[in-house]
């Protein structure tokens, strides 16, 4: 046996269909807790025509994207090694550092959505935040140093946790609920333009990720079919769950503002007493922990591969001697969101859609100019378009996204300042490539 064959990421096992739908179901959704806030914004008609255009403008596009480029490159690091072979280090840098950016904006939200639900239980639990988020983010990176099965093994317990008590709402709500189910006309008419552009957002969030699964791609069985198939379930798993709580909601008469300050709990207690209520807020603790292991997971790949380009600190790609995980970057990570816990969910919220739409724009221009330069290069899975229809695909998320910034924009309560925060954040990246350059001039005409 050669030393390669007996070191940890040569014989490391990988992760499978089930286990890989989990993963990808945990780091784009982890139920449809988030939401809350969506009928506030646009009411009960308009919550469903958002439900059902956006991810068909915003989601099924990145998923066709993501689909073609990982069966092409299933490699470590995923989007950041896509956008370095189309576009060049310049851009992968970019791609990596927003990334990286809004995904500790994103992780920093997990374990402050866990204390809220905990509060359903221990309201002192908001006196303890700090101490319980820290718990959260440094058990989560023990578990991630272990490797990615443990993950994969833990985030389909999570994930069944995570929708029992929304099975058993749909449930309950179905035994008990008389008359028929209504579904109100789908409409936007009367809504502004700031609560359409955050309601947008809301939905944006609650779905976004998708390319955020393949920073591990060589960590996966059968990498191209097992993607496939995991994101067809995941997609189907996420809309239906999402669906199904929001037309309960509408029907149960509750109060918007309620639901949006109290969250699903408060839906369960009105449909099935303070036992379903308690249910779906034990839900929403482990989605927390289900998000937050998940995303790490993904993020803690991409400094490895951007420190292997020198783009970061050599150490950065360091592996653990016994379970072959890029530990060190997993540390990194959680040192950064420790810092970042304090932030308010809704100004974060504008921010991580932001920084995320502007890394996935350059992967959209990436699956557009490798067709060009590799029309020949094998592709397992190859979106049935052309490059004029590829173009106009392209222009749908983009569409979603510039109407939710102008609906950003546009708001006089204070949305636009984490505009302003998310677009300084952007900028931030060509700083940083000049001081790559400065400290490692070499790279230039890389």
């Amino acid at each position: 046996m050669t030393a390669r064959e007996k070191s940890p990421v040569a014989t490391r096992k990988k992760l499978r269909l089930l286990q890989l739908a989990a993963v990808m179901f945990l780091t784009i959704s982890g139920g449809p807790y988030g939401l809350e806030s969506l009928l506030g914004y646009v009411g009960n008609n308009g919550v469903f025509l958002l439900l059902i255009i956006t991810p068909l403008l915003w989601d099924i596009p990145t998923i066709f994207t993501v689909l073609e480029l990982n069966s092409m490159m299933p490699v470590e690091g995923g989007y950041y090694q896509w956008v370095k072979r189309g576009l060049g280090l310049r851009f992968a840098w970019y791609e990596g550092w927003w990334t990286w950016l809004y995904t500790f904006v994103d992780l920093a939200i997990y374990p402050v959505l866990f204390v809220e639900y905990l509060s359903f239980f221990w309201p002192e639990a908001h006196a303890y935040k700090i101490p319980i988020c820290l718990a959260i983010i440094w058990s989560c990176a023990l578990l991630n140093i272990r490797g990615i099965v443990p993950v994969g093994r833990v985030s389909l317990l999570l994930g069944v946790i995570v929708l029992t008590p929304f099975i058993c709402l749909f449930v309950y709500f179905m035994l008990n609920h008389t008359g028929p189910v209504s579904f109100p006309s789908p409409s936007l008419k009367g809504i502004e333009l700031p609560a359409l552009g955050l309601g947008i957002y809301t939905v944006m969030w609650n779905f976004l990720g998708w390319d955020n699964v393949t920073t591990y791609a060589d960590e996966v069985s059968r990498p191209v079919r097992t993607y496939l198939l995991s994101a067809v379930l995941a997609f189907l798993l996420i809309f239906g769950i999402y669906f199904i709580t929001m037309l309960i909601a509408v029907n149960s008469g509750i109060d918007h503002a309620k639901l949006g300050e109290e969250g699903f709990p408060s839906l369960g207690s009105l449909i099935g007493g303070p036992v379903l209520g308690a249910v779906i807020a034990f839900g929403g603790m482990a989605g927390g922990l289900g998000l937050y292991t998940a995303v790490l997971l993904s993020v803690s790949r991409i400094p490895k591969v951007m420190a292997d380009d020198q783009l970061l600190p050599g150490k950065m790609n360091k592996l653990h001697p016994k379970f072959g995980t890029p530990y060190l970057s997993i540390i990194t990570c959680s040192l950064l969101v420790s810092i970042m816990i304090m932030l308010t969910f809704a100004d974060l919220l504008i921010i991580d859609v932001m920084l995320y739409g502007a890394a996935l724009f350059l992967e959209f221009i990436t699956l557009i100019v490798l067709r060009k330069k590799l029309p020949n290069e094998p592709r397992p899975f190859k979106i049935p378009l052309g490059i004029p229809g590829l173009c106009l695909m392209m222009l749908l998320p983009v569409g979603v996204y510039s109407i939710a910034l102008i609906g950003a924009f546009s708001d006089s309560g204070g949305a636009a300042l984490p505009v302003v925060y998310a677009l300084l954040a952007l900028l931030s990246a060509e700083v940083g490539w000049w001081i790559i350059l400065w400290l490692r001039p070499h790279l230039k005409n890389k």
